[in-house]
């Protein structure tokens, strides 16, 4: 991504369906994806969830998290604040993208991962 030139596609408008939980994106290219709470939270791309060593932790029990807040940061990506108080997470334009694009095979591989190691997505 050039410095000067904003990432494409750009989000149109950013909605949150708190009954639903549900994060829905609106891109200028016409794509429109509609992410669970959940989901964003367990892929958050703050270091608890990355990982401080590059290998990424598995986040369990979230499966009634909803977001209170969306801040913008800069014109490049919002800050989502869960209301399990996780708030370090910045998902940019380009990172909210990938999630909507590979929301199926993300949430396969995440559910396949709960099931190895035992955990549950209940509290």
């Amino acid at each position: 991504m050039c410095p000067d030139k904003p990432y494409e596609p750009w989000p149109d408008n950013i909605i949150y369906e708190a009954s639903d939980r549900l994060l829905v994106i609106k891109f200028n290219s016409g794509e429109e994806f509609n992410l669970p709470a959940e989901y964003l939270r367990v892929e958050s791309p703050s270091a608890e969830v990355m990982g401080h060593n590059g290998k990424k932790n598995i986040v369990y029990g979230r499966k009634f998290v909803g977001i209170t807040n969306i801040e913008e940061v800069g014109n490049y990506a919002v800050r989502l604040i869960f209301d399990d108080l996780h708030d370090t997470g910045i998902y940019t334009w380009e990172r909210l993208y990938e999630l909507g694009q590979g929301y199926s095979e993300n949430w396969k591989r995440y559910i396949s991962e709960l099931d190895k190691k035992g955990l549950s997505r209940e509290p």
